[in-house]
């Protein structure tokens, strides 16, 4: 992709648009911006391009607009033969889900800080740097049952629970407490792919299989087992699985 972006701006709310509008103007990686009020100007415009041989690179989306809303133009867009990269702008948390699940670029919420937006086109322009699964670290854990010593990677481990000063390091073939506090193991881990999503869990994020936001209250579920995620940890998680997606 060029680094000189063509991109669309969309949304319902003129005032929401010029601001977003002025702010992408204001990078130096973007060559031009095209707004449309709603969904349907939107696919004009992406048409128009499209049939001038000038595509537009990436679309800067609302969610909540009348008419054609941004989830069901996001899903339009990703039947596209050669689709736009998608970063959904929204006042609302609780659509991160259909963020996910569209595999957008990323998420923004509103009113958006100029630094989140930045930070949202350099992810337009090259894609994020998540490693890929079988270049991630592996770890292993020594556990002490019944006078046999067992090693445990870390790649068999679902999640991590912490139990006072030890972990409770949860497997398929079942769980296993280890005298290290989770702090630990999530510094040792870092490179492992596993990420903090509470003060009393670390999981593996390829064991992720679904993300709830309901009200404010965020889960994850892992396997049979749903975690709840602090809101501290939320938009970090939200943020990564996001990107994970879309590579």
């Amino acid at each position: 992709m060029s680094m000189a972006l063509r991109v669309l701006a969309v949304d319902d709310e003129l005032p929401a648009l010029e601001d977003l509008s002025y702010l992408l103007r204001a990078d130096p990686r973007i060559d031009e911006v095209l707004t449309a009020r709603d969904g349907a100007a939107a696919l004009r415009l992406l048409d128009r391009g499209i049939a001038e041989g000038r595509p537009v690179d990436a679309v800067f989306l609302d969610i909540r607009m009348r008419g054609l809303d941004g989830v069901v133009l996001g899903r339009l867009l990703s039947q596209f033969a050669n689709p736009p990269r998608v970063v959904f702008v929204t006042a609302y948390e609780e659509h991160a889900v259909d963020a996910f699940e569209l595999k957008a670029e990323d998420y923004l919420l509103k009113p958006v800080r100029p630094e989140r937006l930045r930070e949202a086109i350099r992810r337009v322009c090259v894609s994020a740097d998540v490693p890929a699964e079988d270049s991630q670290e592996t770890d292993t854990i020594p556990v002490e049952l019944g006078g046999v010593t067992r090693f445990v990677a870390s790649s068999d481990v679902i999640y991590v629970e912490a139990q006072g000063d030890y972990a409770r390091l949860h497997t398929a073939q079942g769980s296993h407490l280890v005298r290290i506090p989770l702090a630990t193991l999530e510094e040792r881990w870092a490179n492992a792919g596993f990420i903090r999503v509470h003060r009393s869990h670390l999981v593996a994020v390829r064991h992720i299989e679904e993300l709830h936001i309901d009200s404010g209250r965020c889960t994850v579920r892992v396997g049979d087992t749903e975690l709840p995620v602090s809101r501290r940890h939320t938009r970090e998680l939200r943020d990564l699985l996001v990107r994970r997606a879309r590579r």
